[in-house]
């Protein structure tokens, strides 16, 4: 005799076609999840490298203009205009101006005043950057171009 308490087995063949509708569902789910996702992209596109940071004549000699945005110094003498990045070669912080160059606060890497390195656990002196001359007549920085340390660019 069977108890009332107890449920009844369930048949193979039942149990099957549940696990298949359950399975085709959970496919046509993830489907539309999927069709869903294409209408955001993937990769978000980063802005350029290329930084325009104005005429010549904005930057006399003798002068330093710190870009924050781009987190660029750009450097003014007498032989011409530089760009020195502000970005630590060790992990990726941000250098602050001094009086004998440049200090990671992050993790103590020093750099001199034309980005060379003094100590610390930075790898490498800073990066300097490609200045050019647009069209337009004004200076460019390439980001992506890197230049040999005190390369600067005359107009």
């Amino acid at each position: 005799m069977s108890n009332r308490l107890e449920p009844e087995p369930v048949a193979r063949r039942d149990f099957l076609n549940l696990a298949g509708i359950w399975a085709s569902g959970l496919a046509v789910f993830g489907s539309l999840i999927g069709m869903a996702r294409l209408t955001k992209p993937s990769v978000l596109p980063e802005e350029g490298k290329s930084i325009r940071i104005g005429h010549a004549a904005e930057y006399p000699p003798g002068s330093e203009t710190v870009i924050p945005k781009q987190k660029v110094l750009i450097v003014s003498r007498e032989e011409g205009i530089a760009a020195i990045s502000l970005v630590c070669t060790h992990l990726g912080c941000i250098v602050k101006r001094v009086e004998a160059g440049f200090d990671c606060p992050c993790h103590g890497s020093k750099f001199g005043p034309a980005g060379e390195l003094l100590a610390g656990p930075a790898p490498r002196p800073l990066r300097w950057f490609e200045v050019s001359l647009a069209v337009d007549d004004r200076l460019i920085v390439d980001a992506e171009r890197e230049v040999p340390p005190g390369t600067f660019f005359s107009a």
